[in-house]
């Protein structure tokens, strides 16, 4: 019954974000939030124009994801430059171990922060944004992320998949094969070493240092150039 009551809400949330003008949400105020002194210029730059070996599977373009509906029209994903940069620099490294990042989301707009937060029931909401105080993926300096063989373009195996709403999700979790935890640590140890922090209940997700220096911002994907 829960999950039929948030994909009906979904849905309705869905059809009335399609019926406004175009451009709307990019007109809105986006109104001051705590966290930062968010004094740096937004550059959002797109990940595979950097570098072409990044591997995208935007699953919030996509039904394959926890609302069941894709929420992004298009499937794209941005970062302010300088984690852009250091995202870079991590692929590097695990390309040298056999390994490259499959990239799962970056920046996020707020009015989709605002959708996840309505949909999500009360127990659950630690694992996503409160829009009231904004997130990391708003101000393009969070990205989600996992592992792939490089010999097969595989995903490689963890403790949880993406999006598990459970104690599994967890960067410390003590489950799971030795094998899972073992590439779980890898790609934590590879993404904090180029100034990126876990996020403790989700192995996938990675803060840019530089985070309270950007604003959250509400930019359709869109009008990103």
């Amino acid at each position: 019954m829960e999950k039929a009551e948030a994909l009906r809400r979904l849905s309705a949330a869905l059809l009335l974000i399609l019926s406004l003008p175009a451009g709307l949400f990019a007109a809105a105020r986006v109104p001051a939030f705590p966290g930062g002194d968010s004094t740096r210029p937004p550059d959002l730059v797109e990940l595979v124009r950097l570098d072409s070996t990044i591997r995208l599977d935007i699953r919030y373009a996509t039904p394959n994801n926890f609302t069941g509906h894709a929420v992004y029209p298009v499937a794209r994903a941005f970062l302010q430059r300088p984690a852009a940069e250091a995202l870079l620099r991590a692929q590097a490294k695990l390309r040298g171990m056999g390994y490259g990042l499959v990239v799962f989301d970056g920046y996020r707009p707020l009015s989709v922060t605002r959708l996840f937060w309505n949909l999500t029931p009360k127990a659950k909401r630690k694992f996503v944004a409160n829009p009231a105080k904004g997130s990391k993926h708003n101000r393009g300096c969070a990205v989600d992320c996992s592992l792939v063989r490089c010999t097969t373009g595989e995903e490689v195996p963890m403790p949880s998949p993406y999006d598990d709403f459970t104690e599994k999700a967890s960067a410390a979790y003590p489950g799971g094969t030795p094998e899972e935890r073992r590439t779980r640590d890898l790609l934590r140890r590879v993404m904090e070493g180029e100034g990126f922090a876990v996020n403790p209940d989700e192995w996938w997700h990675f803060d840019y240092r530089d985070w309270p220096r950007y604003p959250v911002l509400d930019i359709p994907f869109d009008t990103i150039h």
